[in-house]
């Protein structure tokens, strides 16, 4: 069985990574099975080094279809233009894609377009709030898809709801988790701690990045400065995603113990996250590795398409207005913040059951 795996951005390549290894074993294993690693350049990360794919064990993509810029449209015009010569030049038995990236709707519908089989890793998983750009990647690529693997038993609901035949859908767990598990000993002190002087659980981690949040100038300034009012003093570390350094230039925000510092590799951000005292973010994936982590997270937006995270983890969701934080910073700061339980199947063994159930499906 040949299979052609696609990854748009750092995330994918942080779910890909140990479904590669379990094809490596696989294949050891004698079992007929191939696979070709397609990058579509959808974003630029200047993080996504050589190192990058050293520390996690990612061999380099074999292409890199150099996708990145323009607007959605054109950046997914763009991507099927070149993923349908990529698969022309190089047939394959099934595409896998991951997440919910422009990239991964995109090489979807060229996929079946050319009657070849997809298969979507963390599928299902919905929002409910059709403005994310996401949330439509998700409903067009399961619509299309031939083969669901779900990170939690309510995605695979969804995919019911939706008509999808449950012999198609696989509970398997959470890939991403598999990463955090086989990584955690590998974690990078990054420089900020030692510039700035942390200790742990005496600090607080930062991202925001969704438009929500960081593109009116009032709502951000509003949210930093809540957050710095309520962190009891605490320094505060801010990785800056792009479109937010952009906003944070324009408003002239600054705070004497708020950190701005640029966006960190895989493992030294999460070295950052598993000692802190809290995470506050607007990020779905990051409540992830939090509720695994057992770190709390306070989760800026009305909506998650993770709700496990909060029902079973360590993540409160509070909606983006900033006289929600009060509360939940005085919850954390009398040490009564729920404990939180790993979810279903976040084993750290998700790969494998994704790559044994592909197996079967092609014998």
């Amino acid at each position: 069985m040949r299979i052609t795996i696609i990854a748009g951005a750092r995330p994918n390549f942080i779910k890909i990574a140990p479904i590669i290894d379990a094809i490596k074993v696989s294949i050891i294993g004698g079992i007929d099975i191939s696979y070709r690693l397609v990058h579509t350049g959808q974003h630029y990360d200047k993080n996504m080094s050589e190192s990058f794919f050293k520390q996690l064990g990612i061999p380099v993509p074999n292409v890199n279809l150099e996708c990145g810029g323009g607007t959605q449209a054109e950046q997914t015009a763009n991507i099927m233009i070149k993923f349908e010569c990529e698969l022309m030049e190089n047939p394959t038995d099934l595409v896998v894609v991951v997440g919910d990236v422009t990239s991964t709707m995109a090489c979807t519908i060229v996929a079946k377009k050319l009657n070849i089989k997809v298969a979507h890793v963390e599928a299902g998983i919905r929002s409910g709030d059709i403005t994310m750009p996401e949330e439509i990647n998700r409903i067009v690529t399961d619509s299309l898809s031939d083969y669901f693997f779900t990170t939690s038993r309510k995605a695979s609901e969804n995919l019911l709801k939706q008509g999808v035949d449950s012999k198609r859908i696989f509970f398997v767990g959470n890939t991403m988790i598999d990463t955090l598990i086989k990584q955690r000993t590998k974690f990078i002190q990054p420089e900020i701690w030692n510039l700035v002087g942390l200790e742990e659980k005496n600090y607080i981690v930062l991202t925001l990045h969704r438009p929500a949040n960081v593109d009116g100038e009032y709502k951000l300034k509003e949210l930093l400065e809540e957050i710095e009012k309520q962190s009891r003093g605490l320094n505060i570390i801010f990785p800056v995603h792009p479109r937010t350094a952009k906003k944070l230039t324009e408003i002239g925000f600054t705070c004497p113990n708020m950190y701005f510092v640029e966006p960190l590799s895989y493992l030294e951000f999460n070295y950052l996250v598993e000692k802190a005292k809290c995470i506050i973010t607007d990020s779905g994936g990051i409540t992830e590795e939090t509720t695994v982590l057992g770190i709390p997270c306070i989760t800026l937006r009305d909506s998650t398409e993770r709700p496990e995270t909060v029902t079973v983890g360590t993540n409160e969701l509070i909606g983006t207005d900033p006289s929600a934080i009060a509360p939940c910073m005085n919850i954390l700061f009398s040490d009564k913040w729920k404990k939180g339980d790993i979810p279903e199947l976040w084993d750290g063994k998700t790969s494998k059951r994704i790559i044994d159930a592909l197996i079967n499906l092609s014998v």
